[in-house]
């Protein structure tokens, strides 16, 4: 599938009705999720035939662009059962088969390589401080080959100091830059839309000796 076709498929979801600020919800627009998709599999291979879970997937955009592009199974995990809703009726408009699961990912219960590749647009925790981190964290531990996520480029430092030293990431690699287009959907928004520097990274989960990941140093 072309990237235009895919940021058109992408165009046409429903998104957020009623978006929950405490969850930090701002729906992952066509242009950033289609290149963050097509990148993780034209560059590297992450998605086609993978088995491919979106953290706190809101409506389900990365997890639909990850079934288009040829994912062999996607998983779309959120703690917000309306945005699930709205994640199904996306899916099953494009007949889409997506496992999506209710649940809170920073308490998830997975245990070592349950899929090959997560896909995430995590909140930046300009709300709750940390909470970036706390996707990121459980994300190196469930992935077996790579993480792409979404952050501040100004919090660029912090993230990748945190991946290497205490996630036991092996890479942690900035792809590109991109604009995060912050429409006016809360009340304390001044502006009509906000641009947002953010980066698109690549995280690659260090393996053990025996094939499973190694636990992150907070958790030891």
């Amino acid at each position: 599938m072309k990237l235009k076709q895919l940021e058109s498929f992408l165009g046409d979801l429903q998104q957020f009705s009623n978006p929950k600020v405490e969850l930090e919800q701002y729906p992952t627009g066509p242009h950033i999720a289609s290149r963050m998709l097509y990148t993780a599999e034209n560059s590297f291979g992450d998605v086609s035939n993978k088995v491919v879970a979106d953290f706190g997937c809101g409506c389900g955009t990365l997890g639909v662009a990850a079934a288009l592009l040829g994912a062999e199974h996607v998983i779309g995990l959120d703690i917000d059962p309306q945005s699930l809703e709205i994640a199904s009726l996306n899916a099953e408009d494009l007949e889409l088969d997506i496992n999506f699961v209710h649940c809170d990912v920073k308490n998830l219960g997975w245990r070592g390589q349950i899929v090959d590749t997560v896909v995430m647009n995590p909140p930046f925790g300009t709300r709750k401080k940390g909470a970036d981190m706390d996707f990121l964290a459980v994300a190196l531990k469930v992935a077996s080959q790579a993480v792409y996520s979404l952050h501040k480029s100004s919090t660029r430092d912090h993230v990748r100091k945190a991946a290497l030293r205490n996630f036991n990431a092996s890479s942690a690699e900035v792809l590109c830059e991109l604009r995060y287009d912050v429409q006016q959907l809360y009340k304390f928004h001044k502006k009509k839309e906000v641009d947002i520097a953010v980066d698109l990274w690549r995280f690659v989960p260090q393996k053990d000796k025996l094939g499973g990941i190694i636990a992150d140093k907070s958790l030891r």
